[in-house]
């Protein structure tokens, strides 16, 4: 097969799928998906550092379009021991991607003996977040938040991702899902290097708290139904997840500490 050869006036230029048009195989690739409402979404994902490990919160509400389609769903997940995984986007694909992620540490500890570093956690991430690009262009994205307890440096690391599968670690906190703009703002103004768990578990509240008062497809803490954000620390003790007791308590004084501001 040679490569087609055009006049002036027919050249494609530089776009590939124009490319495609011209030589009659646009009708071999998929197009993107228009019905995009009957595709669940999860957002919004949290992840802060405190003084010896990482936190990430993620809230519940799942979407099709404008509508909510899951109350409770969970977005933040253990990918091994000492490392947890956080999913904004198309629910379907995320949490599919998860499931092989664990699975894939999980291998990769019982053949070495030994489990792999973060930065090859990380980097396996974003491999699959590469290989998961063109159902990101039919509107099937997946961006997740990846965090983990570094041993060596008794600290926790924090990655995020984008479509294409490019990787950036983020020193003190970071946000994702269509209300991250929202949240970040709450984390930043609150967020200091001597923050510890508690204070930590109180922002990420907080910041989830803020974001669903802003973006429609973030659900805050429910007290009227009993749900909260999934949100888990870890550190030298590995992954877990913060009791919803815990959460309850907390979330009952920030709704009194915002009330007390906006009365006075």
């Amino acid at each position: 097969m040679t490569l087609p050869i055009f006049t002036p006036p027919e050249d494609p230029g530089p776009s590939f799928f124009n490319l495609l048009q011209k030589v009659g195989l646009n009708d071999k690739f998929p197009e993107k998906i228009e019905n995009s409402n009957s595709i669940t979404h999860g957002t919004t994902i949290v992840a802060i550092r405190y003084d010896n490990g990482v936190l990430m919160a993620g809230d519940r509400r799942a979407t099709s379009g404008h509508l909510i389609s899951h109350r409770a769903m969970e977005k933040v997940f253990p990918a091994d021991a000492f490392s947890g995984v956080g999913i904004s986007g198309a629910a379907g694909p995320a949490m599919e991607m998860v499931r092989l992620f664990q699975l894939q540490l999980e291998h990769y500890e019982k053949v070495e003996g030994s489990p792999l570093s973060l930065e090859g956690k990380a980097n396996q991430l974003s491999l699959m977040l590469k290989g998961n690009f063109p159902a990101a262009m039919q509107g099937l994205g997946v961006i997740p938040i990846f965090a983990g307890y570094e041993e060596k440096t008794d600290e926790g690391r924090l990655f995020q991702f984008d479509i294409t599968g490019g990787r950036y670690e983020e020193k003190d906190f970071v946000a994702t899902g269509s209300g991250s703009l929202h949240a970040s703002t709450v984390v930043k103004l609150r967020h200091s290097s001597s923050v510890n768990l508690g204070e930590a578990t109180d922002i990420a509240l907080e910041a989830l708290l803020e974001a669903s008062e802003e973006d429609s497809a973030t659900g805050g803490p429910d007290l009227l139904r009993g749900i909260f954000p999934i949100v888990a620390k870890i550190d030298s003790n590995g992954f877990e997840r913060i009791s919803d007791t815990e959460l309850e308590e907390r979330t009952q004084t920030i709704v009194q500490n915002i009330s007390q501001r906006g009365n006075s």
